[in-house]
């Protein structure tokens, strides 16, 4: 790839991903598919281990210095890098994004989300089989797990690094899958207007600190940054095979689990949205006509993404 047009076109197959990645309901792997570099993505995700990540660091001593290249080439770096740039611009435009949408707009932006998990799961029920006990329980752990998770953790636990740090493990984990979105996942967690709100004021601190301030602001955000950029690193190269491996193995019941969670978590804008009003004393006959709005703009989105992609194959 020495070409520059293509690693350009690879950094905007990166910003693809990472605008889908970045709102739930919309998968990222699914938008790999769609440009036609989710099987090259998975390759060098599942060849990134612990042996390879060694080598790569020991590149810092020049005797080491052909070896680490060989373990970088040998994980396809060169297009890790460059697409994983591209997913993390869009993810830090699209989240600052929708922490102001969240804070100007906030039940017609929970009505959007919900029409894009509530048509990503009409999209993903035909691959759905439920004819064995086994599938039919994982179907029904998968949607329970969602259901009773979604719009609880928030209140419950609210968002300590080790949560912060989970979080991002299971989001960044779902990245590579097509259909499961990681930013949902954030939702059900309880951390999606968290995480939203941390990345806007953390790029703001950043931009303040070139003028000579905004320092206070990059202490107080970093720290759940981090966590989280850690635990999606961890994630990605731990979860992210697990669910390969039983996609591999036990693909049907698997997926049963899988998009029942989604259904499941249809729960979460509800509840966020039910919070909201109850703050705003609102109630939810005068707020329905714009989250259904909302909801059908998402739902649209969602299957003009389905009309251009094949069907999803794991």
């Amino acid at each position: 790839m020495g070409d520059r047009r293509e690693w350009l076109a690879l950094y905007l197959k990166g910003v693809a991903m990472g605008s889908a990645d970045a709102v739930p309901g919309v998968s990222g792997g699914t938008i790999a598919l769609i440009v036609g570099i989710y099987e090259r993505l998975i390759a060098a995700v599942t060849a990134v281990d612990a042996d390879r990540i060694r080598r790569v660091l020991a590149g810092v001593r020049p005797r080491n210095l052909a070896d680490a290249r060989a373990a970088f080439r040998e994980v396809d770096g060169a297009f890790l890098l460059v697409l994983g740039t591209g997913i993390g611009t869009a993810v830090v435009t699209v989240l600052s994004g929708v922490n102001y949408l969240l804070e100007t707009r906030p039940v017609a932006t929970y009505g959007f989300f919900f029409g894009l998990i509530a048509a990503s799961a009409a999209v993903l029920l035909g691959d759905v089989d439920l004819d064995t006990p086994r599938r039919k329980a994982a179907a029904v752990g998968g949607f329970a797990l969602a259901f009773l998770a979604s719009g609880v953790a928030s209140n419950a636990l609210g968002s300590p690094l080790p949560l912060v740090f989970v979080a991002g493990a299971v989001a960044v984990s779902a990245m590579v899958l097509p259909g499961v979105s990681g930013s949902l996942l954030l939702v059900v967690l309880g951390q999606y207007e968290y995480m939203s709100g941390v990345v806007s004021r953390f790029v703001d601190g950043v931009a303040a600190l070139a003028v000579g301030d905004g320092g206070g602001v990059i202490v107080e955000t970093l720290p759940p940054v981090a966590a989280f950029l850690l635990g999606g690193l961890g994630g990605l190269f731990t979860i992210a095979h697990a669910v390969r491996y039983a996609l591999a193995r036990a693909r049907a019941a698997t997926l049963a689990f899988l998009v029942s969670l989604i259904v499941g978590a249809l729960r979460a804008p509800l509840v966020e949205t039910t919070g909201i009003l109850a703050e705003s004393g609102e109630s939810w006959r005068a707020a329905a006509p714009r989250f259904a709005l909302a909801a059908l703009v998402g739902a649209a989105t969602v299957l003009v993404l389905d009309r251009y992609s094949a069907a999803i194959e794991y």
